[in-house]
């Protein structure tokens, strides 16, 4: 059972030039510390994703599945993105998704690789 929270912080995400909300990575770090998420759920903070479009990507990868969420905001967002990780160092693959979350949720309409 393992995990990866890969958080985009490439050219567009976090871009506040751009129009786009800053990506709170050193909070995320921060929680990622305070929660003692590092040996369930990696945090990996990343370049540029590939769905621009989406602007603030952030990956949840299992071992069974990949899910997209896009157009993250606000802190609740990343709060529940903390969540979702507590949640999954716990509960594993039977983890579920925190309600703010569900209408981030998105498939890439292309191809994408992550480039870390």
């Amino acid at each position: 059972m393992s995990a990866n929270v890969v958080v985009c912080s490439g050219c567009c995400c976090g871009n506040l030039e751009k129009g786009h909300d800053e990506v709170p990575v050193d909070a995320l770090i921060e929680a990622w510390e305070k929660n003692s998420l590092e040996d369930s759920v990696e945090l990996t903070i990343s370049g540029c994703l590939g769905p621009c479009s989406m602007r603030n990507v952030v990956l949840l990868e299992t071992d069974q599945s990949q899910i997209w969420l896009g157009g993250l905001s606000s802190d609740s967002h990343y709060d529940a993105v903390v969540e979702w990780a507590c949640d999954f160092s716990q509960r594993g693959n039977g983890c579920e998704m925190p309600e703010v979350l569900t209408s981030q949720i998105f498939t890439p309409k292309k191809s994408v690789k992550k480039r870390i």
